[in-house]
């Protein structure tokens, strides 16, 4: 029997929809978007997850769950609510500059939980696993773009391709270059001095991993499990 209260991924996820609903409810999205329906959607989706915390059903058997399929569909109704296809660059367009960091950080907010949401499934394929990494994604990804980060010498912004879509992810590691192939813990976002970062890259002592072969997109193997400790860390301060 599985403990699902303890459940990482249950956990993840229902944080993830409390951060979505304080993210709506303060950010200043301007142009044609039905708040109303994406914070009703939002809160409907608690009592779900609530709901298999105590259901014991092996993970493999929630991925079948009636309430893994609500999930779904909210989401796709809040994205709907949020303007659809494109939802993010709809908002940006319309931003003022004084106000275009704060609702980057929002859009990234709301990216993460459409995320933990839609990939839920995926995660419960995994199987039996009690371990905070596996209540989030991750990926390779291929560094396509590297910058100095505007306000500071000490980070670099890089773009980050994970096949069926791009991130931005700010690093401390000045070596990291186009084309090298990293793994990618897809984290709640965190600011770094006015840009948002929706990741964080994996690594040891010697500098982040750079070298991976996996696709694109897929989970990495063959990582070090001292380069999972930080990553174990930031989640477990998630839920807290």
């Amino acid at each position: 029997m599985w403990d699902t209260s303890k459940d990482y991924r249950l956990l993840v996820s229902e944080k993830a929809v409390e951060l979505f609903i304080k993210t709506v409810e303060g950010a200043n999205f301007k142009g044609s978007w039905n708040k109303k329906i994406a914070l009703k959607n939002a809160r409907e989706m608690i009592p779900e997850i609530q709901s298999l915390y105590y259901s014991y059903l092996e993970p493999l058997e929630l991925i079948d769950s009636p309430q893994l399929c609500v999930l779904e569909e909210k989401a796709k109704i809040i994205k709907k609510a949020l303007g659809g296809n494109g939802w993010n660059r709809k908002f940006l367009e319309q931003v003022q500059r004084e106000e275009k960091e704060k609702v980057e950080e929002s859009i990234s907010k709301v990216k993460f939980f459409f995320n933990i949401i839609l990939n839920l499934k995926n995660r419960f394929k995994l199987g039996k696993i009690n371990d905070p990494i596996v209540g989030i994604d991750i990926k390779t990804g291929e560094i396509m773009s590297v910058s100095k980060h505007p306000k500071t010498d000490n980070l670099m912004i890089c773009n980050v391709n994970l096949g069926h879509k791009a991130i931005t992810v700010v690093t401390n590691d000045l070596n990291l270059k186009e084309g090298n192939k990293v793994a990618v813990s897809l984290l709640p976002p965190a600011n770094f001095l006015g840009v948002s970062s929706e990741g964080m890259f994996l690594g040891t002592d010697s500098g982040i991993l750079n070298d991976f072969k996996g696709s694109v997109g897929s989970i990495p193997k063959g990582i070090p499990l001292e380069s999972l400790n930080e990553t174990r860390n930031l989640v477990e301060s998630f839920l807290k």
